[in-house]
Protein backbone atom coordinates (compact mmCIF):
# COMPACT_ATOMS: atom_id res chain seq x y z
CA UNK A 1 0.00 0.00 0.00
CA UNK A 2 1.12 3.48 -0.53
CA UNK A 3 0.57 4.36 2.95
CA UNK A 4 -2.29 6.54 4.79
CA UNK A 5 -4.76 8.65 2.21
CA UNK A 6 -5.14 12.40 3.03
CA UNK A 7 -8.86 13.25 2.37
CA UNK A 8 -9.63 16.60 2.28
CA UNK A 9 -13.29 17.84 1.48
CA UNK A 10 -13.03 21.34 0.99
CA UNK A 11 -15.58 23.84 1.06
CA UNK A 12 -17.33 21.40 3.67
CA UNK A 13 -20.35 19.74 2.60
CA UNK A 14 -23.33 20.90 1.84
CA UNK A 15 -26.39 19.84 4.32
CA UNK A 16 -27.98 18.25 1.33
CA UNK A 17 -27.93 16.99 -2.24
CA UNK A 18 -29.74 20.39 -3.56
CA UNK A 19 -27.00 22.62 -2.14
CA UNK A 20 -24.31 20.27 -2.86
CA UNK A 21 -26.00 20.28 -6.60
CA UNK A 22 -26.37 24.29 -6.29
CA UNK A 23 -22.78 25.33 -4.94
CA UNK A 24 -20.54 22.55 -5.82
CA UNK A 25 -17.97 20.63 -3.99
CA UNK A 26 -14.71 18.69 -4.14
CA UNK A 27 -13.28 15.19 -3.07
CA UNK A 28 -9.79 15.11 -3.06
CA UNK A 29 -6.95 12.03 -2.21
CA UNK A 30 -3.16 12.15 -1.77
CA UNK A 31 -0.26 10.28 -0.61
CA UNK A 32 0.94 11.96 2.80
CA UNK A 33 2.61 14.87 2.82
CA UNK A 34 2.26 15.49 -0.89
CA UNK A 35 1.87 19.11 -0.50
CA UNK A 36 5.95 18.91 0.29
CA UNK A 37 6.18 18.19 -2.87
CA UNK A 38 3.36 19.85 -4.45
CA UNK A 39 3.01 22.73 -2.59
CA UNK A 40 0.58 23.65 -0.15
CA UNK A 41 -2.34 24.97 -3.17
CA UNK A 42 -1.39 22.03 -5.32
CA UNK A 43 -4.98 21.11 -5.07
CA UNK A 44 -6.02 24.80 -6.26
CA UNK A 45 -4.06 24.70 -9.65
CA UNK A 46 -3.61 20.73 -10.45
CA UNK A 47 -5.95 21.46 -13.47
CA UNK A 48 -4.36 24.02 -14.82
CA UNK A 49 -0.43 23.42 -13.59
CA UNK A 50 1.70 24.77 -16.42
CA UNK A 51 4.72 22.75 -15.52
CA UNK A 52 3.22 19.15 -16.77
CA UNK A 53 4.61 18.66 -20.11
CA UNK A 54 1.04 17.58 -22.39
CA UNK A 55 1.76 14.27 -23.97
CA UNK A 56 -1.60 13.20 -25.34
CA UNK A 57 -4.71 15.26 -25.98
CA UNK A 58 -8.47 13.34 -26.33
CA UNK A 59 -11.54 13.89 -26.42
CA UNK A 60 -11.61 16.49 -23.50
CA UNK A 61 -8.83 15.01 -21.78
CA UNK A 62 -5.29 15.16 -21.46
CA UNK A 63 -1.98 13.11 -20.20
CA UNK A 64 0.69 15.23 -19.17
CA UNK A 65 4.32 14.50 -17.39
CA UNK A 66 4.50 16.15 -14.11
CA UNK A 67 7.79 16.17 -12.06
CA UNK A 68 7.87 18.01 -8.64
CA UNK A 69 11.15 18.73 -6.22
CA UNK A 70 10.89 18.79 -2.46
CA UNK A 71 13.21 20.80 -0.20
CA UNK A 72 15.58 18.36 -0.09
CA UNK A 73 16.25 18.11 -3.76
CA UNK A 74 14.83 15.04 -4.52
CA UNK A 75 12.01 14.44 -7.28
CA UNK A 76 8.95 12.56 -7.54
CA UNK A 77 8.05 11.88 -11.47
CA UNK A 78 4.57 11.50 -12.23
CA UNK A 79 2.25 11.08 -14.74
CA UNK A 80 -1.35 13.31 -14.52
CA UNK A 81 -4.49 12.85 -16.25
CA UNK A 82 -6.82 15.84 -16.63
CA UNK A 83 -10.60 14.85 -17.34
CA UNK A 84 -12.11 18.84 -18.12
CA UNK A 85 -15.55 17.94 -19.33
CA UNK A 86 -17.14 14.93 -18.00
CA UNK A 87 -20.79 14.28 -18.56
CA UNK A 88 -23.35 16.11 -16.37
CA UNK A 89 -25.19 12.56 -14.98
CA UNK A 90 -21.70 12.25 -12.99
CA UNK A 91 -22.24 15.35 -11.43
CA UNK A 92 -25.87 14.46 -10.25
CA UNK A 93 -24.91 10.94 -8.97
CA UNK A 94 -21.88 12.85 -6.75
CA UNK A 95 -24.52 15.37 -5.37
CA UNK A 96 -26.46 12.80 -4.33
CA UNK A 97 -23.87 10.14 -2.93
CA UNK A 98 -20.69 12.30 -2.30
CA UNK A 99 -18.53 9.39 -0.75
CA UNK A 100 -18.67 7.25 -4.15
CA UNK A 101 -16.23 7.55 -6.75
CA UNK A 102 -18.29 8.87 -10.62
CA UNK A 103 -15.30 10.07 -12.06
CA UNK A 104 -12.46 8.62 -14.27
CA UNK A 105 -9.45 9.77 -12.12
CA UNK A 106 -11.23 8.89 -8.76
CA UNK A 107 -12.52 5.72 -9.76
CA UNK A 108 -9.36 4.50 -10.85
CA UNK A 109 -7.42 5.72 -8.12
CA UNK A 110 -9.44 3.58 -6.07
CA UNK A 111 -9.08 0.48 -8.36
CA UNK A 112 -5.08 0.84 -8.09
CA UNK A 113 -5.74 0.79 -4.28
CA UNK A 114 -7.77 -2.11 -4.36
CA UNK A 115 -4.94 -3.86 -6.60
CA UNK A 116 -2.03 -2.58 -4.33
CA UNK A 117 -4.06 -4.53 -1.48
CA UNK A 118 -4.51 -7.58 -3.36
CA UNK A 119 -1.04 -7.82 -4.07
CA UNK A 120 -0.53 -6.95 -7.35
CA UNK A 121 2.06 -4.71 -8.44
CA UNK A 122 1.08 -0.92 -9.97
CA UNK A 123 1.93 2.23 -10.72
CA UNK A 124 1.63 3.90 -7.23
CA UNK A 125 -1.25 6.64 -7.23
CA UNK A 126 -0.01 9.95 -6.28
CA UNK A 127 -3.07 11.99 -6.16
CA UNK A 128 -6.02 12.29 -7.21
CA UNK A 129 -9.91 14.12 -7.49
CA UNK A 130 -12.84 15.16 -8.18
CA UNK A 131 -13.58 19.13 -8.82
CA UNK A 132 -17.74 19.01 -8.58
CA UNK A 133 -19.25 22.37 -10.10
CA UNK A 134 -22.64 23.85 -9.06
CA UNK A 135 -25.35 22.25 -11.36
CA UNK A 136 -23.25 19.14 -12.62
CA UNK A 137 -20.51 20.19 -13.91
CA UNK A 138 -17.24 17.76 -13.22
CA UNK A 139 -13.31 17.79 -13.48
CA UNK A 140 -11.28 15.01 -12.03
CA UNK A 141 -7.46 14.04 -12.18
CA UNK A 142 -5.20 11.79 -11.31
CA UNK A 143 -1.59 11.11 -10.82
CA UNK A 144 0.68 8.32 -10.74
CA UNK A 145 4.13 7.80 -10.21
CA UNK A 146 6.42 6.95 -13.61
CA UNK A 147 7.87 3.60 -13.83
CA UNK A 148 11.28 4.92 -14.05
CA UNK A 149 13.70 1.95 -15.72
CA UNK A 150 10.94 0.12 -16.78
CA UNK A 151 9.71 -1.17 -20.29
CA UNK A 152 6.14 -2.07 -21.25
CA UNK A 153 6.29 -5.95 -22.25
CA UNK A 154 6.03 -5.90 -25.71
CA UNK A 155 9.22 -3.98 -25.81
CA UNK A 156 11.11 -5.83 -23.25
CA UNK A 157 11.00 -9.16 -24.12
CA UNK A 158 12.31 -8.29 -27.74
CA UNK A 159 15.01 -6.92 -25.78
CA UNK A 160 15.56 -9.99 -23.90
CA UNK A 161 15.14 -11.96 -27.55
CA UNK A 162 18.40 -10.08 -28.61
CA UNK A 163 20.36 -10.37 -25.35
CA UNK A 164 20.36 -13.19 -24.20
CA UNK A 165 21.07 -16.73 -25.28
CA UNK A 166 18.57 -19.18 -27.10
CA UNK A 167 18.76 -21.53 -23.62
CA UNK A 168 18.91 -18.89 -21.52
CA UNK A 169 15.78 -16.53 -23.18
CA UNK A 170 13.56 -19.87 -22.65
CA UNK A 171 13.88 -20.02 -19.14
CA UNK A 172 13.70 -16.31 -19.07
CA UNK A 173 10.41 -16.58 -20.90
CA UNK A 174 8.92 -19.55 -19.21
CA UNK A 175 9.43 -17.39 -15.60
CA UNK A 176 7.67 -14.33 -16.73
CA UNK A 177 4.95 -16.75 -18.54
CA UNK A 178 4.22 -18.17 -14.65
CA UNK A 179 4.01 -14.68 -13.55
CA UNK A 180 1.81 -13.37 -16.12
CA UNK A 181 -0.44 -16.23 -15.43
CA UNK A 182 -0.38 -15.43 -11.78
CA UNK A 183 -1.35 -12.06 -12.10
CA UNK A 184 -4.43 -12.36 -14.76
CA UNK A 185 -5.83 -15.13 -11.68
CA UNK A 186 -5.32 -12.67 -8.73
CA UNK A 187 -7.79 -10.72 -11.01
CA UNK A 188 -10.26 -13.38 -12.11
CA UNK A 189 -10.35 -15.28 -9.66
CA UNK A 190 -11.99 -12.42 -7.78
CA UNK A 191 -14.64 -12.09 -10.88
CA UNK A 192 -12.59 -8.87 -11.20
CA UNK A 193 -11.38 -7.96 -15.09
CA UNK A 194 -9.22 -5.26 -16.15
CA UNK A 195 -10.19 -4.92 -19.84
CA UNK A 196 -7.31 -3.94 -21.17
CA UNK A 197 -5.46 -6.48 -20.46
CA UNK A 198 -2.48 -6.42 -23.18
CA UNK A 199 1.20 -6.85 -23.15
CA UNK A 200 1.75 -2.61 -22.97
CA UNK A 201 -0.02 -2.40 -20.05
CA UNK A 202 2.56 -4.83 -18.08
CA UNK A 203 5.78 -3.29 -17.24
CA UNK A 204 9.22 -4.97 -16.09
CA UNK A 205 12.46 -3.34 -15.29
CA UNK A 206 15.21 -3.20 -18.07
CA UNK A 207 17.57 -4.39 -16.43
CA UNK A 208 15.47 -7.80 -15.53
CA UNK A 209 15.81 -8.33 -19.56
CA UNK A 210 19.33 -8.65 -19.01
CA UNK A 211 20.09 -11.82 -16.93
CA UNK A 212 17.63 -14.29 -15.91
CA UNK A 213 16.00 -13.96 -12.57
CA UNK A 214 14.79 -16.15 -9.96
CA UNK A 215 11.29 -15.23 -9.85
CA UNK A 216 9.45 -12.14 -11.58
CA UNK A 217 6.79 -12.31 -8.92
CA UNK A 218 6.17 -9.04 -7.88
CA UNK A 219 8.42 -7.75 -10.59
CA UNK A 220 5.58 -7.53 -13.10
CA UNK A 221 3.68 -4.23 -12.78
CA UNK A 222 0.58 -3.07 -14.43
CA UNK A 223 -1.03 -0.25 -15.52
CA UNK A 224 -4.58 1.93 -16.68
CA UNK A 225 -6.90 0.42 -14.11
CA UNK A 226 -9.50 2.60 -15.35
CA UNK A 227 -11.76 0.03 -17.06
CA UNK A 228 -11.32 -2.73 -13.90
CA UNK A 229 -14.63 -3.84 -12.63
CA UNK A 230 -16.07 -6.94 -10.60
CA UNK A 231 -18.71 -9.24 -12.46
CA UNK A 232 -19.96 -12.50 -10.72
CA UNK A 233 -23.02 -12.78 -13.08
CA UNK A 234 -21.59 -11.82 -16.52
CA UNK A 235 -17.40 -12.94 -15.61
CA UNK A 236 -17.01 -15.68 -18.39
CA UNK A 237 -17.77 -12.82 -20.88
CA UNK A 238 -15.13 -10.20 -19.78
CA UNK A 239 -12.67 -13.55 -18.99
CA UNK A 240 -13.43 -14.52 -22.39
CA UNK A 241 -12.64 -10.77 -23.40
CA UNK A 242 -9.50 -10.53 -21.12
CA UNK A 243 -7.56 -13.42 -22.45
CA UNK A 244 -8.35 -12.57 -25.97
CA UNK A 245 -7.07 -9.12 -25.60
CA UNK A 246 -4.02 -10.71 -24.02
CA UNK A 247 -3.41 -13.41 -26.54
CA UNK A 248 -4.09 -10.82 -29.58
CA UNK A 249 -1.25 -8.11 -28.11
CA UNK A 250 1.40 -11.37 -27.98
CA UNK A 251 0.92 -11.68 -31.92
CA UNK A 252 4.01 -10.16 -34.18
CA UNK A 253 6.49 -9.51 -30.98
CA UNK A 254 9.66 -10.78 -31.39
CA UNK A 255 10.61 -14.16 -29.42
CA UNK A 256 6.98 -14.85 -28.44
CA UNK A 257 5.78 -18.62 -29.75
CA UNK A 258 2.52 -20.65 -29.89
CA UNK A 259 4.00 -22.81 -27.45
CA UNK A 260 4.77 -19.92 -25.14
CA UNK A 261 0.59 -19.33 -25.53
CA UNK A 262 -0.02 -22.75 -24.62
CA UNK A 263 2.00 -22.46 -21.30
CA UNK A 264 0.10 -19.69 -20.50
CA UNK A 265 -3.25 -21.45 -20.78
CA UNK A 266 -2.00 -24.41 -18.89
CA UNK A 267 -0.50 -22.23 -16.09
CA UNK A 268 -3.72 -20.16 -16.04
CA UNK A 269 -6.13 -23.08 -15.76
CA UNK A 270 -4.02 -25.45 -13.51
CA UNK A 271 -3.71 -23.67 -10.73
CA UNK A 272 -5.13 -23.03 -7.20
CA UNK A 273 -8.88 -20.92 -7.62
CA UNK A 274 -9.25 -21.53 -4.02
CA UNK A 275 -12.36 -23.23 -4.46
CA UNK A 276 -13.36 -21.68 -8.17
CA UNK A 277 -14.44 -23.63 -10.74
CA UNK A 278 -11.74 -23.95 -13.21
CA UNK A 279 -12.44 -22.42 -16.85
CA UNK A 280 -14.86 -24.97 -18.42
CA UNK A 281 -13.32 -25.75 -21.98
CA UNK A 282 -15.43 -23.29 -24.02
CA UNK A 283 -14.09 -20.55 -22.51
CA UNK A 284 -11.08 -21.73 -24.88
CA UNK A 285 -13.18 -21.69 -27.72
CA UNK A 286 -14.62 -17.92 -26.82
CA UNK A 287 -10.84 -16.71 -26.04
CA UNK A 288 -10.34 -18.08 -30.05
CA UNK A 289 -13.26 -16.95 -31.19
CA UNK A 290 -12.75 -13.44 -29.75
CA UNK A 291 -9.08 -13.28 -30.88
CA UNK A 292 -10.31 -13.75 -34.63
CA UNK A 293 -12.20 -11.13 -34.23
CA UNK A 294 -9.74 -8.68 -33.13
CA UNK A 295 -7.37 -9.59 -35.91
CA UNK A 296 -9.78 -9.34 -38.51
CA UNK A 297 -10.74 -5.34 -37.12
CA UNK A 298 -7.14 -4.71 -37.18
CA UNK A 299 -6.71 -6.24 -40.37
CA UNK A 300 -9.44 -3.65 -41.66
CA UNK A 301 -8.39 -0.73 -39.87
CA UNK A 302 -4.30 -1.42 -41.08
CA UNK A 303 -6.16 -1.60 -44.83
CA UNK A 304 -8.32 1.49 -44.56
CA UNK A 305 -5.53 3.75 -43.15
CA UNK A 306 -2.99 2.34 -46.28
CA UNK A 307 -5.68 3.30 -48.67
CA UNK A 308 -6.02 6.92 -46.71
CA UNK A 309 -2.07 7.24 -46.98
CA UNK A 310 -2.41 6.30 -50.73
CA UNK A 311 -5.53 8.80 -51.56
CA UNK A 312 -2.48 11.39 -49.65
CA UNK A 313 0.01 10.36 -51.29
CA UNK A 314 1.91 9.04 -48.29
CA UNK A 315 4.13 6.10 -48.58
Amino acid sequence: MSGTVGRELNPPWPNSAFGRWLRGSRRLEAIPDFEKWAGADWAERVLQEDSATTLHTKQGRTISYWSVTNEQGQTLNMYLKRHWVLPRWMGLLAALRPHKAYSPGLSEWEHLRWAESHGIPVARPIAAGEIRGPHGRMQSFLAVEDLVGMLPLHEAIPLAYRTLSPADFARWKRALIHELARLTRELHKRSTFHKDLYLCHFYLKKSLCLSVPETFQQSVYMIDFHRLSRHTWTHAWFQIKDLAQLLFSTHDVPGITARDRVRFWKLYREADWNGLALPPAWIRWGVRRKWKLYERHNRRQSRRIKTANSRKGNP
